[in-house]
């Protein structure tokens, strides 16, 4: 399951209003690996992967399963319940529950280091894998990179979330009938009149900006992370303690399709709220 940011090509220009920040709560999990113990603490403000996420650690469903993907200075990747029992040096990364979960994407939550995100194939929503996530262990960024990555969320991936939704929606039926008949037809003019004149100011009237706040800009330069993937995957907790996991994770032998040469397994265990308030008093 590969990292695929898709690209609808609008031509959209639209007026950015301030965005509210919020931030998340939640359970606290526990995943043991072949290289230590980390800590993580999941995202009440992301109920359905905080919940998916719970179900399956709550099964078993981990247990076992590699990290089977590992990229140094991007992040760590597990959950394919192929990984169980797969041959040394088979490439890995396809396998999945049957299901996707929606997009949850919140301001406030960010692609820093240790943040637990949900992998997924291509598709126009944006929903996530059932069961594969991964763990950013990523670099830091300078100032110019992150204004770089605000411009484009706002003119890219935030107005093409609310395209999504805006045409999807019953009562604008007519509206994406006629989109699709203009798209299907090749008809370029009548298209970008549709998408001026109509699309546009729906979206602007709805779009709120995204914006890093001052501490994540710190974050981002000082410890690190994989920016470019905010708001193209949903980011549903964070490690706590453990970074140091992370990171001789990230550094071992890779093979084929980025495979650690000698498997790095884990075992998730979801703490009761005595320990779990033990390891936040920690953070």
């Amino acid at each position: 399951m590969r990292y695929i940011t898709y690209t609808l090509a609008l031509l959209l220009t639209v007026t950015l209003v301030k965005a509210e920040d919020k931030k998340g709560t939640g359970p606290i999990v526990e995943i043991t690996t072949d290289y230590g113990v980390m800590h993580l603490q999941l995202f009440d403000a992301t109920p359905k992967h905080r919940d998916n996420f719970l179900k399956l650690a709550g099964e078993g469903f981990f247990d076992s399963l590699l990290f089977h993907r590992v990229i140094e200075n991007f992040m760590i990747q597990g959950g394919d319940p192929q990984s169980k029992n797969a041959a040394p040096g088979i490439p890995l990364g396809n396998g999945d529950v049957g299901y996707t979960i929606p997009a949850e994407f919140v301001d406030s939550l960010f692609h820093q280091k240790g943040a637990l995100c949900a992998a997924r194939t291509e598709n126009p929503e944006k929903a996530s894998s059932g069961c594969q996530f991964y763990i950013v262990q990523g670099k830091k960024a300078t100032d110019q990179e992150l204004d770089n990555i605000e411009r484009n969320i706002n003119q890219g991936s935030k107005s093409q979330q609310l395209f999504q939704q805006i045409i999807n929606r019953p009562e604008n039926s007519a509206l994406k009938e006629k989109f699709v008949g203009f798209q299907q037809g090749n008809q370029r003019d009548s298209l970008n009149a549709l998408i001026t004149n109509v699309i546009q100011p729906m979206i602007t009237s709805e779009l709120k900006p995204f914006k890093y706040s001052a501490a994540q800009r710190e974050i981002y330069k000082t410890i690190g992370g994989t920016p470019f993937l905010d708001q193209n995957y949903t980011v549903y907790g964070q490690v706590i303690d453990g970074f140091e996991v992370i990171d001789k994770i990230a550094a071992v032998q890779k093979g084929q399709a980025d495979r650690p040469v000698t498997d790095t397994r884990m075992k998730v265990k979801i703490l009761d709220n005595k320990e779990g308030a033990k390891k936040k008093e920690k953070k």
